[in-house]
């Protein structure tokens, strides 16, 4: 019987499982390096990373479907009540292009330099997709796609398609820009700021695998500092 339950609680320990879903933001800076270092530290929990848009992701974790979500915010929004929400880090939004666009060759672009270009969007129900509407302020780009998430995006204008506007932390260090497929450039007057938020539902008592991944996020947000802004602006290769 002693035997039996031993099988039963390794069986329980090794089948033990930690949900994130993310808008896939701040993926290579952030959301790697704390899967990396909590899978060191917690070799018999696994950890199932699910991508999402911002209303599916705070409705599952209020739900119980996920145990903590990456979402962006727009600086000055309101948080859902019923989670409860950490800032990791504040980016600012960048223009995400190839290195040889025209868009390239500016020390930052204007809505102007944007609509002259093909727009890769987000799809209703992204941060982002809100950003830009409010920014392009009913103008419309010459050609414009949209598309899910990031990593999306990124490949898309890796392979030509246009331009889009992410939030910075989302392509600073990112395998595309460090292989020179992508490049950023500031994004002129954009004065709001972007959020990039944990979020987990309001519980008594939360799984102690979720309390240790929580932990491994705010570690690694510290060791950024918080954002992954250059000074003074600077876009991917120095320009100013």
């Amino acid at each position: 019987m002693d035997r039996l339950r031993a099988a039963a609680g390794e069986q329980h320990r090794v089948s033990r499982m930690v949900r994130v879903a993310t808008v896939n933001a701040a993926t290579v800076p952030l959301l790697i390096p704390v899967v990396r270092a909590f899978r060191a530290a917690h070799p018999l929990t696994q950890v199932e990373v699910v991508a999402a848009q911002q209303t599916e992701i705070h409705r599952a974790l209020t739900e119980g479907g996920f145990d903590l979500g990456l979402v962006n915010h727009l600086e000055g929004d309101d948080m859902p009540a019923a989670l409860e929400s950490t800032q990791l880090l504040h980016g600012r939004p960048v223009v995400c292009v190839r290195p040889d666009s025209p868009l390239a060759s500016r020390p930052e672009v204007t809505v102007d330099d944007l609509l002259s270009q093909p727009l890769i969007a987000m799809r209703s129900g992204y941060v982002m997709h809100r950003y830009v509407h409010r920014l392009l302020n009913g103008r419309t780009p010459s050609f414009s796609y949209s598309t899910d998430g990031a990593e999306m995006g990124k490949l898309m204008v890796a392979e030509g398609l246009g331009a889009t506007v992410l939030p910075d932390f989302s392509v600073v260090g990112d395998p595309l820009e460090r292989l020179g497929a992508i490049t950023y450039r500031p994004l002129a007057g954009a004065g709001t700021r972007v959020l990039l938020m944990l979020q987990l539902r309001r519980a008594v008592s939360v799984p102690q695998a979720a309390r240790g991944l929580r932990e491994e996020f705010l570690r690694r947000a510290q060791e950024l500092g918080g954002t992954l802004s250059p000074p003074g602006g600077r876009s991917s290769d120095g320009a100013d």
